[in-house]
């Protein structure tokens, strides 16, 4: 048994082959910091009985592991089989590939984010998107901000600060994360006033409502539940001449927000932000990285007066985009000028209206090869039902494919689960009625599943 003189100092460890090699990737800080924490958990090892010449002989195994763990990040692409193509835990919208090379090159270079190349003076960043959301939607200006609660903040701040806002009881939605309309419009600033009940709301609810006081009327799209039965709404054009007899803007929050007709892929009609423009309202809010397929962004569009007093808002500089954003979310724009190339050029829009026959062949293809590679689980074919995801559409399900994975136990869809999650590609599936679901519905490439599990 060999004890603590087996054991390297510091500096014997950084001058080792191995450890010239770390520090040359990890910078000699690093090493030298995690060499300590090594050799002290090996010297407790020795105390506790362990043999100094193992322990000696492990440790450069074992800093190397350490420190490529903490170098690695969580942050690292994964494969995301969940069903849910817009999952807000996982990044929402994958971009186009024009959107990243755009963003690519607006890293890689000096851009003219405000500065005007035909005069040589400043510019405006708005520019750059205002135009193309315009003609997409219609509407007679655009300005854009970091999320769609931005969007709805800024907005609701600016047209009702200190005055009421007007909504309907069964549009006070909660988003994500526990955020809560009535606690947006708090923070904007305004008085919330609620009409009409959970499930119905009249004209006259709203008209008996309004005030001198009164800033706005706010209509909110319930994208992310749906209330049936007994219910009654005013819809958005009725509401619009509502609120125009009355001298009171009205905002129309689209929440996930889609520039195109969903129905013309097989998935259920949403309404397009193109038909709120139409339908009279003066404002619009809507995302970028949902429906869109964008990256996160929030997008308001409407009356050209009301657009110009949002810009001037102190809190525009607050919530504005950076340049990196504005390029990939001016290449995804341009992609809508083309909407017969636009499923196969969108990710979002391509993974949603793939067909069920298309994924189930590749589950079909994939289930003997994913086998071999996890030989203690059960791997077969099946079907199941992938959602939108992000608050669009949330009772529908869209039927999908993939492969249902059982093993031993009670706990091997947990244990599968927690391994697949370790991968150096981690993979996240769902899982139901004692299995691991893996819906193929957002795998393009069937190699990508089998590197990352062979990996």
């Amino acid at each position: 048994m060999q004890g603590f003189r087996a054991l390297p100092s510091v500096d014997q460890l950084l001058q080792s082959e191995i450890g010239q090699a770390l520090t040359q990737a990890h910078g000699r800080a690093q090493v030298t910091a995690a060499a300590r924490e090594r050799l002290d958990a090996a010297r407790q090892a020795i105390r506790d009985g362990a043999d100094g010449g193992t322990e000696a002989a492990r440790l450069p195994h074992l800093l190397a592991a350490d420190l490529a763990a903490a170098a690695r990040s969580n942050l690292r692409p994964m494969l995301n089989l969940t069903g849910t193509v817009l999952h807000t835990n996982l990044g929402r919208a994958i971009l186009a590939d024009e959107a990243i090379a755009a963003a690519s090159a607006a890293m890689a270079a000096p851009l003219a984010l405000e500065f005007n190349l035909e005069t040589g003076g400043r510019g405006q960043r708005d520019d750059h998107l205002g135009r193309l959301l315009c003609e997409l939607t219609g509407a007679e200006d655009a300005t854009f901000v970091n999320n769609n609660a931005a969007a709805v903040l800024i907005a609701l701040n600016t047209l009702g600060q200190g005055r009421e806002a007007i909504v309907s009881r069964g549009e006070l939605i909660e988003i994500g994360g526990a955020f809560r309309m009535p606690d947006i419009m708090a923070r904007a600033g305004v008085n919330l006033v609620e009409v009409g009940t959970t499930n119905r709301t009249h004209p006259r609810d709203y008209q008996g409502a309004i005030t001198p006081q009164t800033g706005l009327i706010l209509k909110v799209h319930t994208s992310n539940y749906r209330i049936e039965g007994f219910t009654a709404e005013v819809a958005a054009p009725d509401l619009a001449r509502l609120a125009a007899d009355a001298g009171v803007p009205l905002l129309n929050d689209l929440g996930a927000g889609s520039l195109v007709d969903l129905s013309r892929w097989g998935l259920r009609r949403e309404p397009t932000v193109a038909e709120a423009v139409a339908e009279g309202a003066d404002l619009i809010t809507f995302s970028g990285d949902k429906l869109l397929g964008g990256p996160q962004a929030g997008f308001v569009v409407g009356r050209r007066d009301l657009i110009a007093a949002i810009n001037k808002n102190p809190l525009k500089r607050a919530v504005r985009l950076d340049k990196i954003r504005i390029a990939a979310l001016e290449a995804t724009l341009r992609l809508y000028r083309d909407p017969d190339r636009l499923a196969e050029r969108l990710p979002v829009l391509r993974m949603l209206s793939r067909p069920q026959a298309e994924i189930a062949a590749q589950a079909a293809r994939l289930a003997s090869q994913v086998a071999s590679l996890l030989p203690d689980y059960n791997v077969a074919p099946c079907d199941c039902a992938s959602q939108i995801g992000s608050g669009a559409l949330p009772v529908d399900t869209i039927p999908s494919a993939g492969l249902r994975i059982t093993g031993q136990g009670g706990d091997a869809p947990d244990r599968l689960a927690a391994y697949l999650r370790g991968l150096s590609t981690p993979i996240v599936g769902h899982i139901h009625d004692g299995a691991l679901i893996l819906d193929l519905r957002c795998l393009g490439d069937d190699r990508a599943l089998l590197d990352a599990l062979a990996g």
